[in-house]
């Protein structure tokens, strides 16, 4: 009786041998592999479970900070944090478009997550650095020129922004070149170099043209300031200037590199 051929005993000697993964891990090194996966699998799904379906990670409190002129209520309220959803799936996004929304004197929040229950909301208010009257009330402007907020009663040591544009001469070119708002603008760049000492005299910034920025004092003293440009060599000019003649009533500055002072 003939043998067996070649290519019958190599099938023989493959089926005897199990696949080819079978036989380079072995058996037990390929259950190790397939328990460790269930595993992985298993303690994947029992995380998304503790983060998203448990009553362990979710929001039980939100904490805020930074608050002066606004109440804590005030900000929670606006906020709206979605107490009793899961930590994870709070949109701190969301929350900080709706404060910025709804409270313009907030001018940046940090939302944030305090594991294991909480949201902090940490606060900056934007300060006021002049103010505008509109009939009994009075509008507080921010460093950026933000007209913000209106109050019935103006914050102290701030001082009155006073517009006063004509519709002839040089105020119109102005405010046909510049527009309001940057007319605003140059008036917060020189309320904020107005150097310290003089700020606590500072009773209001007027503004008749770009070029034409002047401060009121205490004592009805004035300042020709000019535009809000060079502010810092200005601030040190007036200061110079106002210890060399403090009996002097007006003070002009608009061109730094010669001043002048007069009145007494």
């Amino acid at each position: 009786m003939a043998g067996s051929t070649t290519a019958e005993r190599g099938e023989r000697q493959q089926e005897s041998s199990g696949p080819p993964l079978v036989r380079r891990l072995g058996p037990r090194r390929l259950r190790t592999i397939i328990v460790i996966a269930i595993a992985l699998v298993l303690l994947g799904a029992a995380g998304v479970w503790v983060l998203y379906g448990s009553h362990w990670l979710r929001v039980e409190r939100v904490s805020i900070s930074g608050t002066a002129v606004l109440t804590p209520g005030q900000v929670r309220e606006a906020a709206d944090v979605p107490v009793g959803s899961p930590l994870i799936s709070v949109d701190t996004d969301a929350i900080e478009s709706r404060l910025l929304r709804k409270l313009p004197r907030i001018g940046a929040v940090e939302v944030v997550r305090s594991w294991p229950h909480g949201i902090g909301l940490k606060v900056t208010e934007r300060t006021p650095v002049l103010i505008v009257q509109k009939g009994r009330n009075f509008i507080e402007v921010d460093d950026e020129g933000v007209r913000f907020a209106t109050v019935s009663r103006a914050p102290k040591g701030v001082p009155a922004l006073e517009l006063s544009l004509s519709r002839t001469g040089s105020s119109t070119a102005s405010l046909r070149r510049f527009g309001e708002d940057r007319l605003v603008r140059e008036a917060v760049a020189v309320a904020g170099a107005i150097p310290t000492a003089v700020a606590h005299e500072t009773r209001s910034v007027k503004v008749r043209s770009y070029d034409e920025i002047s401060l009121e004092l205490s004592g009805g003293r004035t300042v020709a300031w000019g535009s809000g440009e060079k502010g810092a060599a200005k601030a040190r000019t007036l200061t110079a200037l106002m210890k060399a003649a403090p009996g002097a009533r007006h003070f002009d500055v608009s061109v730094p590199t010669a001043p002048a002072s007069a009145g007494s």
